[in-house]
């Protein structure tokens, strides 16, 4: 009976370390922002990519599966992910933005916006409870370097703290 009881106990350590570990971020779409926004006011993250972009699927098979970021990202953002050359119209806070023929592939206008017209992928958009920008970030991020820019933001420090002496402070830390 004791085998029986210790091999019991051990599958479930097993199946609750699978479930910690196979937690991911609940992406949701742009049209679905504004109504996750009203049951849940918070901060956003949206990740603007493209299907083409290698740094891009990089930072989805590695930044955005680490334990650290998925779990602070699903306890206090809510999480976008907005393609960059999406050829669809997009309703976003009462406009209607519209995919333009340009260069070789084009963009939507929605991304150009939040991205100040500078594309580039991957590009992170950090937005208030009211959904204007706060700031965004080029380029691929690994997850220890992600981790206290998410923070920065998601525990409203930029309202007290610049983001020279947070980072400082934060590396002095280690």
């Amino acid at each position: 009976m004791k085998g029986y009881k210790t091999s019991v106990l051990l599958i479930l350590m097993l199946l609750g370390s699978i479930s910690v570990f196979s937690q991911k971020i609940q992406w949701i779409s742009i049209q679905e922002l504004e109504e996750a926004q009203a049951l849940d006011e918070r901060k956003v993250l949206i990740d603007v990519y493209t299907d083409w972009c290698g740094w891009c699927k990089k930072m989805d098979a590695s930044t955005f599966t680490d334990p650290k970021i998925v779990s602070y990202l699903t306890e206090n953002y809510h999480c976008v992910k907005l393609d960059g050359e999406d050829k669809d119209v997009i309703r976003f806070k009462e406009r209607d933005f519209k995919f333009v023929k340009s260069g070789r592939r084009g963009y939507n206008e929605l991304p150009h916006d939040l991205l100040r017209g500078r594309m580039s992928y991957p590009t992170l958009v950090f937005l208030d409870e009211n959904l204007d920008i706060l700031q965004e970030f080029r380029g691929y991020r690994v997850a220890k370097d992600l981790l206290p820019i998410v923070k920065f933001f998601g525990e409203d420090i930029f309202k007290d703290q610049d983001w020279t002496e947070y980072i400082n402070a934060a590396k002095g830390e280690k």
